[in-house]
């Protein structure tokens, strides 16, 4: 039975994906397809920002992207060098929150420490973040998408703990998306089941699976995590 997986593939450094991986044991064959791409923007303000960690009470990151920006911004030699010799250390005696193991082992590669990784989402990070912070204190900073969503700054604005947030990646179709769709259908026919990781996969993905399926459509199992 075919399953097709409206998803980026995980990093070919740490293994073979899971979702294939677990589909596979109970004899789906499960196929990847990337949907989207990210434009990152406004690193020179990033980098400016983390250049004064004395104006902030500390960091909160919800999405990878916001680490690969910051990875980026240190691509520089003499960003590198700064980040390196003293930016660092100065940014570990302040908190790093997180959500989820792949957020916190990236925090991790910049240097610093990760907390809250075991929340799990934005709602349950929030809850835990103000169970650390007092109202009124600096700023917590927090690189994100444009499409973030509103659940941890409204938590924490609602128990007065500032939160200063930074738009450095937009979400954008993948250049491929209907090639590989296209390429897929005609190739591997319909699949049993299509499952979507994102809103953003959705509203990129919908239309044209539904022209390629047609009056199949309905014989398509649609799941969404």
């Amino acid at each position: 039975m075919k399953v097709l997986l409206l998803k980026d593939p995980k990093d070919k450094d740490s293994g073979p994906d899971p979702y294939i991986k677990e589909l596979g044991l109970y004899g789906f064959e499960a196929t990847l397809i990337p949907v989207l791409s990210f434009e990152f923007v406004s690193l020179e303000s990033l980098f400016e920002k983390l250049s004064h960690p004395e104006c902030y009470g500390g960091l909160v990151f919800t999405s990878p992207r916001a680490l690969e920006a910051i990875k980026l911004c240190l691509k520089e030699n003499s960003k590198n060098e700064a980040w390196s010799e003293s930016l660092k250390q100065r940014w570990n005696t302040k908190p790093a929150y997180v959500v989820g193991k792949a957020t916190a082992s990236l925090v991790e590669e910049i240097g610093l420490i990760p907390q809250g990784e075991k929340s799990g989402n934005a709602e349950k990070l929030a809850e835990y973040i103000c169970s650390r912070e007092k109202p009124n204190s600096s700023a917590l900073l927090f690189p994100c998408g444009a499409l973030k969503r509103e659940v941890l700054p409204t938590v924490l604005r609602g128990k007065g703990i500032p939160l200063e947030s930074l738009t450095v990646y937009q979400t954008t179709q993948h250049t491929d998306l209907q090639e590989s769709l296209s390429s897929y259908f005609s190739q591997q026919g319909f699949p049993a089941s299509i499952v979507f990781f994102s809103p953003s996969g959705v509203k990129f993905c919908l239309q044209h699976i539904q022209k390629l399926s047609g009056d199949l459509i309905n014989r398509i199992k649609v799941s969404s995590l």
